[in-house]
């Protein structure tokens, strides 16, 4: 029978916003599974495994190892009741550019294991009855400001994707929720080649932690598919 701390599973939590999210949740008492490439990362940030949160090797690239993570978090918690995604590449493809050695990279990253992930969590999340899928999905998915192709259409597929888990789910109790900031402060954006504004004046990791703890708590009938963050005006508003 599920306990009242949740499971929570976290791809990408070696990165910025990943590291601001396993902070924010374990200070609220959520149970976490961390996948990463190197586990050493990972006890360096967050010190060793606990009773609370365990390590697991993941690797995009491998599809196997999204199995064996899913499968070890069911074995040592007994549930799972919700993924983040914060798993993201930004490699550089642009319109103009013949790499499709790049651009596969950027859809199995960003889009096709999100999917994988949320496929394998499903029958967990529908056990659960209140499961969450949480997508970092950013502004990136929602317009386009610049000719970085690859990056563009597989965050336009990632917010398709949220809103298709969100419609699989709904009848079953499970919510999905993108979350689309702008610039964020982290390495990614800081060394963007198209980054517009100052480190200041970015959105700090933490606020989208908040965030995404925000959405995990959201009651069944009161979701949100999508959390649109700005940090500089934006006309899609």
């Amino acid at each position: 029978m599920a306990t009242e701390r949740p499971v929570i599973l976290v791809s990408g939590s070696d990165g910025g916003i990943g590291t601001a999210i396993v902070t924010e949740l374990t200070a609220h008492g959520y149970r976490l599974s961390l996948g990463a490439i190197e586990i050493k990362a990972l006890v360096e940030k967050f010190g060793p495994e606990s009773a609370d949160r365990i390590y697991q090797p993941f690797n995009a690239f491998e599809r196997g190892s999204a199995e064996a993570w899913v499968d070890r978090t069911a074995k040592t918690f007994g549930q799972i009741d919700g993924l983040v995604n914060a798993i993201g590449l930004a490699v550089r493809v642009t319109i103009m550019d013949d790499n499709d050695e790049d651009l596969d990279k950027l859809w199995e990253v960003n889009v096709k294991t999100p999917l994988r992930l949320a496929r394998l969590c499903m029958p967990y999340l529908e056990t659960c009855g209140k499961g969450r899928v949480i997508n970092l999905v950013s502004l990136g998915g929602k317009r386009i400001k610049n000719v970085t192709v690859g990056y563009g259409t597989t965050k336009f597929a990632a917010m398709g994707l949220t809103h298709a888990i969100r419609t699989y789910g709904w009848d079953k109790g499970i919510r999905a929720t993108a979350i689309c900031p702008g610039w964020v402060k982290t390495n990614m954006g800081l060394t963007s080649p198209t980054r517009r504004i100052q480190p200041e004046q970015m959105i700090d990791p933490s606020t989208i932690a908040h965030l995404v703890r925000t959405a995990l708590e959201l009651p069944n009938n009161a979701a949100m598919a999508e959390m649109l963050v700005n940090c500089e005006f934006e006309d899609l508003f």
